[in-house]
């Protein structure tokens, strides 16, 4: 089936979307444990204002025939302040391995400003999704009232090419709208959905997982959330909560070395500047590395982080007012994005449902009673759980 938002359909999708998020298990109801205190959603959308839409595309079955399918793709939206604002947020992004794109990159390092959505989708998508975001920003207002708008979207990609027809370039502008019109507060459903619908992850069916850290102490108030399309890893360095899971659930390999991407976008209502934002953005690859990764030669491991603090900033006239959190107060937020990285990796993998796509190649989902079962060999499993 292909899902394509359009009329009353379009709700069908929304509402089995949204039924989704509130129902499926993640990585904490397994009994993986976790350092740390989430947010009440355990997600990106813990960050007061910021909203998430997907689009799904599913179609086909059995022999790739380019152009055809099968399909198995989507793409990914985040909204930083909501899909109706246009006042941009400080940024700061880092590239851990650069065997991938982020385009817009250039400026959000040069200005220090995000405008717009984070855009995610396929590696051969990223074009045809950073027109449409430039389309959908000139009907819905332009996003700093400037005498002569340009726009420059950040739009970052991971490779579905081993279970998607992704050279039949099934992703439309319209996919890409409709993803930025569906984006939503609130919870917001992970695994086989939007951008990393055919995604893979140590060798097991990938996704889009998030999660987040409420902080306290000194940093009382303050939340830290992420959002990850992930596609990397080979299934021996997989390590869940210091278990080696990889190596005690064996299959039969998929890459000849390690392979793949990842994209990790941090939200955080500190107020941050860039600098200090690509500093957290940084400490994602501490969450990586907390579950095995190498970030191989072949892999596009790429990180943004925003703040949701200081409005106003990008649309002064002349001189505006900011405020920063002294960098010798960010330790907790550094702690916090490496805890929700690696929560957020796990918890797409534990939504994340086994696919079959194209030439009939499927990859397995990571077993949720093999997980616990070596959880608890390693005396790792949560106690109650």
């Amino acid at each position: 089936m292909i899902i394509r938002a359009s009329g009353v359909f379009c709700l069908i999708f929304v509402s089995v979307v949204f039924l989704q998020a509130q129902t499926q298990p993640r990585a904490r109801d397994l009994g993986v444990p976790f350092d740390g205190t989430p947010g009440p959603l355990n997600s990106i959308t813990d960050i007061k204002g910021v909203e998430v839409g997907y689009r799904t595309l599913i179609s086909g079955e059995g022999k790739l025939n380019t152009g055809a399918g099968p399909v198995r793709t989507g793409v990914t939206a985040i909204f930083p302040r909501g899909k109706s604002a246009v006042d941009p947020v400080f940024a700061g992004w880092f590239t851990e391995n650069g065997n991938g794109e982020m385009t817009g990159t250039t400026w959000v390092e040069e200005s220090g400003f995000l405008y717009g959505p984070v855009m995610i989708t396929n590696t051969h998508s990223v074009g045809v999704v950073r027109d449409a975001v430039i389309s959908w920003q000139l009907r819905h207002g332009t996003p700093v009232p400037l005498e002569d708008w340009w726009s420059l979207p950040v739009v970052a990609e991971t490779w579905d090419g081993y279970l998607n027809d992704i050279n039949g370039f099934h992703v439309k502008g319209e996919d890409a709208e409709a993803a930025m019109a569906e984006a939503h507060g609130g919870a917001i459903a992970e695994g086989n959905v939007g951008g990393g619908t055919g995604m893979i992850c140590f060798e097991f069916k990938g996704g889009t997982g998030t999660s987040s850290r409420k902080l306290g102490g000194k940093q009382g108030g303050y939340t830290v959330g992420v959002l990850a399309q992930c596609n990397f890893g080979e299934r021996p360095e997989l390590l869940i909560a210091g278990a080696p899971v990889g190596k005690e659930i064996p299959g039969p390999p998929i890459w000849r070395r390690e392979t793949g991407s990842i994209i990790v976008v941090v939200a955080t209502d500190a107020p941050l500047l860039p600098h200090q934002l690509k500093r957290m953005a940084r400490r994602v690859t501490l969450g990586l590395g907390g579950l095995g990764s190498i970030s191989g030669n072949d892999s596009g491991d790429i990180f943004l982080a925003f703040s949701s603090a200081n409005s106003g900033a990008g649309l002064a006239d002349k001189t505006a007012h900011v405020e920063m959190l002294s960098n010798e107060e960010m330790d907790d937020l550094f702690e916090a994005t490496v805890q929700a990285t690696e929560e957020a990796v796990v918890n797409a993998m534990v939504a994340a449902k086994t696919m079959t796509g194209a030439d009939n190649r499927t990859v397995e989902a990571l077993p949720h009673e093999r997980l616990r079962e070596v959880l608890s060999k390693y005396n790792r499993l949560a106690v109650g759980k």
